[in-house]
């Protein structure tokens, strides 16, 4: 073998050791090699030295003997490893046989446990295997995993003595459930049902242009009370930058583990309600009549809405600062203040500092939209003048911590009221896959995100040269090192409060499409992640929460995958649009996988009305989104034949006559007899949830999202097509709002009436 092909074998090995593929098949079953210098930039990239692959390869697969133990366990507790496994450098060659001298301690210091203390004597320990290393020595010893541990993170501090060395290493044991949460109705034969909303595309006659938690909070008290729903889904409430058109969208966030201020319903905080500054600010005539505009607007004004509500919310600080902060003596209100901000601690003080940053500098410079435009100190977090900028501006960061605080709340007492009122889950949260490169996230974390890398897909029959969809993958080595606390808060953070949520993508924690920056789609490969542990900790936190989990595993996935989903019961997420059997037909209910949720489509998706219209193929068309009137033309003959096979499996599951599929009408229009059989068929198949979006509920052809667009459409601002003051009157809300509580109460989804 030359040196060249020794180089090109270590560089194959070294890319398998940290998870790329060198070769993957695309949806057509053709090969796609990958060439050296695509897998070197992606290493190089990921922090991998790939100057000398053969040495990087040799110190990799060294390392876990150089080292004392892994710094960081995630096990199952319904398979806990029999053994704890340790390392230690000895001074005599592997064949001798002098004496072993071994003294071991372990302290395991739990959440909320004072430390335990096991010493082990040596005949506990067990000799393992020995291994010489560039003239080194090292045995591998072990010694029993302790018991009766329940679930949760534990400090395991090891202390090894060994010839007069003394050994010591902190390692974080993450312990987790055989399984993620059901929530009590849902087990057995239970079922359930439940709506999804884009809370920003809420109307009322109170609200300030954009639906707020006081909306959700009245459209909650329609949905659960009225049509008896144990569910309310909602688009991500992440922060983000709210700049149209580039920073709107839900799902590219500038973090994923605080929400966006401009949800707040202002006029029912408490604070608001003694700020005089902050209510005669609002009942101004200009300012009526402004927020009279932006109430009737047929598109949510995201940056005219945040830009006045930020006024306001800065008035009402004032009066939270004059009544309960700047008193001799703490007020209630503000020792609750002071343990939320305890509670989030770092996390927290990172976002807030990144918010008070960037209204200082865009304050200062107009054309400083991301922290990649400040002056170079202040994009470092740890820097010294951003630790002077804390210090300088900290009622400007604790005005972004309250925001955070008062958005908890107001959410809190949207799910207490779902609960209240009898609904078993309640709120339905979203997970975005993304976060905007330029966002707080990114900011605060650089060391986790992997630069000069983007995420996307490889081409497909959607996107022939592949997608790139403009943020950078997780730095999966760096997560592990970290003991995963980023990630496990993540999970946490966004699973309250509610009794739902939803993971866009879910096959990001087994596999990502990496791409170089500025480079084609085409020549990218997909990198694999320990989704065997990420997946874990998910049960753990799903568990920790009491809220269910459900893995948008749409698209091409590994049956490693949905096995791994499958065992740990998070639910699968199926659609009425994909689920297909091996012909090409619909799917039998009775098909659909149990624990899951089925839904019509998603925000990417036609609406039911639009897809049976075929208006979201014309929007396409208009958006110049086919480059041929032939492609059009084949969408449009592709689609007939879509609906010939919806209407024989509506036919032959006994929810729709012969007679009536046959009709004219039928085939252009989305009557209600078709309505109504869709919806029951999707309330009847065997999939414990279903969520039904409002546009298909009042049969709404507009599209939330249409994917390739940023300008082009209106994406994210499409209200909803009836307010909430009608919801409660209109005849027509009532006539489908019938059909709906129909189909639940035949389906056996109902409520159970609330004692």
């Amino acid at each position: 073998m030359t040196t060249e092909e020794q180089k090109r074998e270590s560089l194959a090995q070294l890319s398998a050791a940290y998870g790329v593929l060198t070769s993957y098949f695309d949806i057509w079953g053709q090969s796609h090699e990958i060439p050296p210098e695509t897998l070197e930039t992606m290493l190089a990239a990921a922090g991998v030295d790939v100057n000398k692959p053969q040495e990087t390869l040799r110190h990799y697969e060294n390392l876990s003997w150089i080292r004392l133990a892994p710094p960081v366990l995630v096990a199952s507790t319904e398979a806990l490893p029999a053994d704890f496994l340790f390392q230690i450098p000895v001074s005599h060659s592997t064949q001798e046989k002098s004496p072993r001298v071994l003294q071991v301690r372990l302290e395991i210091s739990g959440e909320n446990t004072s430390p335990v203390n096991h010493a082990f004597h040596f005949e506990q320990l067990t000799f393992v295997e020995a291994r010489e290393l560039n003239g080194s020595y090292y045995e591998r010893w072990s010694f029993p995993f302790p018991e009766d541990l329940s679930i949760g993170y534990y400090q395991f501090k090891l202390f090894v003595e060994h010839d007069k060395e003394k050994f010591q290493q902190e390692i974080l044991v993450i312990l987790c459930p055989e399984k993620a949460y059901l929530p009590p109705a849902l087990q057995g034969d239970g079922k359930k049902a439940g709506i999804a909303i884009s809370l920003y595309g809420l109307r009322s006659k109170g609200n300030w242009g954009i639906g707020d938690l006081g909306d959700l909070k009245e459209f909650i008290r329609w949905a659960v009370g009225h049509l008896h729903l144990d569910v309310v889904g909602l688009n991500p409430l992440h922060a983000v930058s709210n700049r149209q058109p580039y920073n709107i969208s839900p799902y590219f966030p500038s973090s994923r583990y605080y929400r966006n201020f401009i949800y707040l319903d202002i006029e029912n905080m408490e604070d608001y309600g003694s700020s005089s500054a902050a209510k005669e600010f609002v009942q101004k005539e200009t300012n009526q009549n402004l927020l009279n505009q932006l109430r009737h607007s047929q598109l949510v004004q995201y940056e005219q809405i945040a830009n006045f509500k930020l006024k306001v919310l800065r008035m009402v600080f004032q009066s939270f600062l004059k009544n309960h902060w700047s008193r001799e003596g703490l007020s209630e209100r503000s020792r609750q203040l002071e343990a939320y901000v305890s509670r989030e601690g770092s996390l927290l003080d990172n976002f807030a500092t990144f918010c008070a940053l960037e209204a200082f500098f865009h304050e200062k410079d107009h054309g400083f939209y991301t922290w990649r435009h400040w002056p170079q100190p202040y994009r470092n977090p740890h820097s010294g003048k951003v630790r002077e900028f804390r210090q300088d501006h900290q009622e400007s960061i604790l005005f972004y911590k309250y925001l955070q605080w008062q958005l908890e709340e107001q959410l809190q007492e949207a799910q207490n009221l779902a609960k209240s009122l009898g609904a078993s889950l309640g709120l339905y949260h979203d997970l975005a896959l993304g976060i905007d490169p330029g966002g707080a996230d990114y900011w605060a974390y650089q060391d986790f995100f992997v630069e000069g890398i983007t995420v996307g897909a490889p081409p497909d029959d959607f996107a022939l040269q592949g997608q790139d969809w403009g943020f950078h993958p997780p730095h999966g080595e760096n997560y592990r090192n970290d003991g995963y606390s980023l990630f496990s808060k993540e999970i946490s953070r966004n699973c309250q409060p509610g009794g739902a949520l939803r993971i866009d993508h879910v096959m990001r924690f087994f596999r990502l499409f990496w791409i170089i920056a500025g480079q084609s789609a085409k020549n990218g490969t997909y990198v694999e992640y320990n989704y065997h542990d990420l997946l874990k900790i998910v049960a753990l936190e799903s568990e920790r929460a009491k809220t269910l989990i459900i893995g948008e595993d749409l698209g091409t996935v590994p049956p490693e995958l949905r096995e791994a989903l499958a065992h740990l019961r998070i639910f699968s997420y199926r659609l009425f649009y994909f689920e297909r059997d091996e012909h090409g037909g619909f799917r039998d209910g009775e098909s659909y996988p149990e624990f899951a949720l089925a839904s019509v489509g998603t925000h990417d998706l036609p609406t039911l009305a639009g897809f049976w219209t075929g208006d979201d193929l014309y929007l396409r068309k208009r958006l110049g989104l086919f480059p041929r009137e032939s492609q059009f033309q084949t969408a449009m003959q592709n689609r007939k034949q879509e609906k010939n096979k919806i209407l024989e499996r509506l036919v032959i599951s006994g929810f729709l006559s012969e007679h009536l599929a046959n009709s004219p009408k039928i085939s252009t229009e989305l009557t209600g007899d078709l309505h109504s059989a869709i919806i029951g068929f999707i309330l009847s198949t065997s999939a414990k949830l279903v969520l039904l979006s409002q546009e298909d509920l009042f049969r709404d052809a507009r599209q939330q999202n249409v994917p390739g667009t940023v300008s082009e459409h209106p994406n994210w601002s499409t209200k909803m097509s009836y307010s909430l003051e009608e919801l409660w009157q209109d005849p027509e809300v009532e006539k489908c709002v019938g059909v709906f509580r129909h189909w639940i109460s035949a389906t056996g989804r109902g409520m159970v009436p609330n004692s």
